[in-house]
């Protein structure tokens, strides 16, 4: 049976707390991308989505993480995409974090939306009806840009709140 995880804007300083923690755990310990800290600039405007499975000993645990960011009118991108590794198989978060991701930009008016894929993830994206545009080098490791077919993700009724209205 697939657990039951919930695709969510974080909306709590404690879930965003949590969701920092696992970007920092993904990103800077297992990946080493970033030294001490993956934040940058773009955090300050995005809008943060956590998967969180409701099974854990404390009450909720963070288990995905992705964030989303309009870049100019219209333009949005999506990043930061994480997945604990207790969390992975199969794709459920993944896939549910991307879904979450697309249409509730969709909804707020997104007409392009497109994020910098790990070589590795490429295929799964293409699964999702994904395609890449051109091949890119970040932070020393190959990536895809890549742009979500919104035909394939239905634009989401989410309310769009201020951005770090409740999370920072």
């Amino acid at each position: 049976m697939t657990p039951p995880y919930s695709f969510e804007l974080v909306q709590s300083r404690e879930t965003y707390l949590a969701y920092l923690r696992l970007r920092r755990a993904i990103f800077c310990d297992e990946q080493g991308l970033f030294k001490a800290t993956d934040e940058d600039e773009w955090d300050a405007a995005a809008f943060p989505i956590a998967a969180v499975h409701p099974g854990a000993r404390e009450g909720e645990e963070v288990v995905g993480t992705v964030r989303i960011y309009e870049a100019e009118p219209g333009l949005w991108y999506g990043g930061r995409l994480g997945v604990a590794r207790a969390h992975r198989k199969q794709g459920v978060v993944g896939r549910g974090l991307v879904h979450k991701a697309v249409t509730t930009a969709h909804g707020w008016g997104c007409q392009r939306f497109l994020a910098l894929v790990q070589v590795a993830n490429v295929p799964f994206f293409e699964s999702i009806h994904w395609r890449s545009l051109e091949e890119r080098s970040y932070r020393d490791h190959p990536h895809h840009l890549m742009q979500a077919d919104l035909e394939s993700y239905p634009p989401g009724d989410e309310p769009r709140p201020p951005p770090g209205q409740g999370s920072r």
